[in-house]
């Protein structure tokens, strides 16, 4: 498609996204100049959508209620500096690898990697399973119980109702709503009793914060998560399918198999508008004031200026990629997600010594986001690399422990009745 817009309109095109018009920018170029915005020219808030402010855009637009959450993705200037200063305080600590709640994470996310992993062992050393509900997914959720303070339970409502929302389905407002509900509660609660978790740095960080503007940002971290886990996917099926991207992780370049994965196959393929304050000339048009562009990241990287300098065989690739944005946008909790990634794939194929997709790689199923290139399952065939190893007690699926402690095993009767791990095993399907 991107080709075929590519050839018809140039760097950018208009397109119907659901029924809205929008500017579609594929041009490597041009989508990096509006990240970067070093004219000021350009706006994320929803009030500068001259169509949005003519109430023009149907209520029941599926995609409306993402630009409603109104957190530091969609502001700028001084309300968004700050919010962003926030949540670099507040990231701090679980990005830094030189503090010990980092190390503790990391810890953490191994043992929750070995323990989901462990579950498909318990079907039998061969089988087949779907990486995307039984690993890809299940890991960020419970990095995200554990960075937020939630219950597993609450933890996994929140979870899927980001994935509504963003996915555009008919449930998105409902979906809003429930998980605007969830993240007031939360904020109230860590506001009345701080604890070491994000919710509480964010408030250390910004003390003025408002229960409305916390609960918003908090949205922000299961979104990340979710980006988290369909780059764990595109990674495992890019290793699976394509020999140059096998080859760096055999030598033991698991960063740099994220990166090349990152640049190949994007998990935020495009994304939310930005809209033009003034007339702007961007590829073969001029933009009027208050139209919305939306920018592929996808098309940018595959546009032929930019990847016909690219040596796609080489193990390191460019780092010129915008697959965690450009600009006063940029991705805060890039380190994050990447260790997140690269953790996940180094367990996976540490204990399995074989993954075989079971379905070409043109024909796995994708989910329908107009933003995310993520799958919807990853059915592989595998095989462990040596027999499962002794269950512990339990996998901590649903605690959020003080992350200062090491986070203690729960009683095996606790795991058993965990929402999670009964939904996990439930999916195991043994050869």
């Amino acid at each position: 498609m991107h080709e075929r817009l590519r050839k018809i309109y140039g760097p950018v095109a208009p397109v119907d996204l659901l029924g809205v018009p929008v500017w579609f920018v594929m041009g490597y170029e041009e989508v990096l100049r509006v990240l970067q915005n070093s004219g000021g020219v350009w706006s994320k808030r929803v009030d500068r959508w001259k169509a949005h402010a003519e109430g023009r855009i149907p209520a029941d637009w599926p995609l409306l209620p993402v630009f409603q959450v109104n957190n530091s993705t969609f502001q700028e200037g001084a309300a968004q500096n700050a919010l962003r200063h926030a949540w670099t305080s507040a990231l701090a600590p679980f990005q830094d690898h030189g503090h010990p709640q980092a190390q503790q994470l990391e810890q953490a996310v191994v043992r929750y990697a070995d323990d989901l992993i462990g579950v498909l062992a318990e079907g039998g050393a061969t089988g087949w399973a779907d990486l995307a509900a039984q690993y890809a997914r299940p890991l960020p959720l419970m990095v995200a119980n554990r960075m937020l303070g939630f219950t597993a339970a609450r933890g996994e409502d929140v979870v899927m109702d980001i994935w509504r929302m963003i996915d555009a389905g008919p449930e998105a407002a409902a979906a809003f709503e429930r998980l605007y509900a969830a993240m007031t509660e939360l904020g109230a609660a860590k506001r009345a009793a701080p604890g070491d978790d994000l919710p509480s740095y964010l408030i250390k960080a910004k003390p003025d914060i408002t229960l409305d503007e916390l609960a918003r940002e908090l949205l922000m971290l299961p979104g990340l998560l979710d980006f988290t886990a369909s780059l764990v996917c595109n990674v495992v099926v890019e290793v699976a399918a394509n020999p140059d991207v096998r080859e760096s992780l055999s030598v033991g370049a698991i960063d740099e198999t994220v990166n090349r994965v990152a640049l190949l196959n994007p998990p935020m393929a495009n994304l939310t508008f930005r809209y033009a304050l003034t007339e702007v000339k961007l590829g073969n048009y001029t933009i009027a004031p208050g139209d919305p562009v939306m920018l592929s990241v996808a098309a940018a990287h595959q546009d032929p200026r930019f990847a016909g300098a690219i040596d796609w065989h080489a193990i390191r690739t460019t780092r010129a990629h915008l697959a965690w944005g450009a600009g006063p946008h940029n991705c805060l909790g890039q380190l994050l997600a990447t260790r997140i990634t690269a953790i996940a794939v180094h367990r996976l194929f540490k204990r399995m010594s074989k993954v075989k997709l079971a379905l070409p790689a043109d024909q796995l199923p994708w989910r329908p986001s107009p933003f995310m290139r993520a799958l919807r399952s990853l059915p592989v065939q595998y095989e462990l690399a040596q027999a499962p190893e002794p269950r512990r007690s339990g996998p901590a699926a649903d605690e959020a422990p003080a992350p200062q402690q090491p986070p203690a095993d729960e009683p095996a009767g606790k795991q058993s009745r965990s929402p999670l791990w009964t939904f996990l095993r439930g999916l195991r399907r043994p050869r």
